[in-house]
């Protein structure tokens, strides 16, 4: 395949994009048909060869999609490169986003691998599976393998992520509670999920919900505690979360809002969950959906500058100018994204910046482009109109819902739920701070403007 041949395409369901001739089939993150993809400009560059230094030694700590997304490109532009890739997990880098999808029998463990074993072999790419690191040694430009071993570089990318914050609820610590972090947690469930089984999942959030979801389709009696009033309160206002919830509930999913849980009763195995308002809900096991966090220990102990994330400037770079971070470890402008695609765009330009390519992460609007329980949902910027210039308009329809937040005339926020395929021209207008001041004076509703939308997107394409 040439250069010119390849073009980057973009799922409008969860914003995975890929780069081809033509889409793919399916979307392998949410299971899209080609038809949900349109062309996209590329996220980083097609560079030539930055090269760099014949041979440098460039090591990545993490095998998460912005790991891989850094020995991506770090092999595109340099044949000479020595890449090391290492990864605690003992199973080929995956996409971590499907996990729920392979919970739910959706897809077989075979088809998580990003690449086959050959592929690092190919290109030339020492892969470390099952390989903790113990510490960094920034004097030496070296990392301290939990065996003893060493691995040198001249730069090193850290893309070492996120771990699962466990809140401090007593009995959270028995055997048959677990996080749904790793493909070796999901395989954990999976030996608990018979039909007829009882499950408490304790957070509604996105992976709550998509986790619930996929237990529930497997005959699985799940209960879902969601501590805040409605589902998915950073994403979605009351009124979207309650057209999300008839999807929920749907499914045979019980709803507890407003719910915070006193404690896992049980001896050595959770037996029920005890809420702070006296319920009582028997379980067979006990899912935690309560949050991550940066992983961040590493580079705490050998010096690099942390606040919630690792701090990197445009280029990635962190306190050592030898050192970059990418993914959900990254801390940029003050935001942490903790999304798939934010984390996928900087991998790809960690990587070209190690080799001294003039690249730079500029941030990005915070949008979420998912697929939650089988219902496309687009969220970006406000939710909630702010001040006396602020508006919002809001509509169900039969494709479901829309809601436009508007500043002074101008879109800064919207939701779609449902129908997502006007997601892209959402999404352009507020980059480009459009002024609709003019369709609010008309007082049209929310299909109207996503229509006006979409006719400027075709004219800003055709242009």
């Amino acid at each position: 395949m040439t250069a010119q041949n390849i073009q980057a395409w973009e799922c409008i369901v969860c914003g995975y994009i890929h780069e081809g001739a033509a889409p793919p089939d399916e979307c392998p993150l949410c299971g899209a048909p080609r038809s949900e993809f349109k062309p996209r400009r590329p996220s980083t560059p097609h560079l030539p060869a930055v090269g760099g230094p014949e041979g440098v030694r460039v090591a990545v700590l993490g095998a998460g999609i912005a790991g891989l997304a850094a020995v991506e490109s770090i092999r595109s532009a340099s044949p000479t490169a020595q890449v090391t890739l290492i990864s605690e997990e003992q199973h080929l880098p995956y996409q971590r986003l499907n996990l729920t999808r392979y919970l739910a029998n959706e897809i077989a463990e075979n088809q998580l691998p990003i690449h086959p074993a050959q592929w690092y072999t190919q290109h030339h790419l020492q892969l470390l599976l099952g390989t903790k690191a113990a510490r960094i040694d920034l004097g030496r430009r070296s990392i301290v393998l939990a065996d003893g071993q060493t691995t040198a570089f001249d730069k090193l990318i850290l893309a070492t992520g996120a771990t699962a914050a466990i809140p401090p609820i007593p009995g959270a610590a028995a055997e048959n509670v677990r996080c749904l972090r790793t493909l070796d947690d999901a395989k954990a469930v999976l030996d608990w999920a018979r039909p007829g089984a009882r499950c408490v999942c304790i957070g509604g959030g996105i992976l709550g919900l998509e986790a619930a979801g996929a237990l529930a389709r497997r005959g699985v009696e799940v209960a879902l505690i969601e501590g805040q009033a409605w589902l998915l309160p950073r994403q979605l206002n009351e009124r979207a979360s309650r057209v999300l919830q008839k999807q929920v509930t749907g499914l045979g999913i019980r709803l507890y809002h407003s719910a915070g849980v006193a404690r896992i009763a049980g001896e050595g195995r959770a037996r029920e969950v005890l809420l702070q308002d006296g319920s009582s809900l028997p379980t067979d096991f006990v899912i935690l959906a309560t949050g991550v966090k940066p992983t961040t220990a590493l580079a705490e102990q050998c010096g690099l500058t942390v606040n919630r994330g690792i701090l990197v400037n445009d280029q990635l770079v962190t306190s050592d100018p030898n050192v970059l971070a990418a993914g959900d470890v990254a801390e940029h402008r003050g935001t942490v994204y903790g999304l798939w695609t934010v984390s996928q765009i900087q991998g790809h330009i960690a990587g070209l910046s190690a080799l001294g390519g003039q690249v730079a992460f500029n941030g990005v609007p915070r949008s979420n482009f998912l697929k939650v329980l089988g219902v496309g949902l687009f969220s970006i910027g406000a939710i909630e109109p702010e001040g006396p210039e602020g508006r919002a308009l809001e509509q169900e329809t039969d494709s479901g819902y829309q809601r436009f937040v508007f500043r002074g005339g101008r879109l800064v926020g919207a939701i779609l739920l449902g129908d997502t395929r006007s997601a892209t021209a959402v999404k352009s207008a507020i980059e480009r701070a459009d002024d609709l001041g003019g369709l609010l004076q008309r007082r049209l509703p929310a299909t109207a403007v996503l229509a006006h939308l979409e006719v400027q997107e075709t004219g800003a394409r055709r242009g």
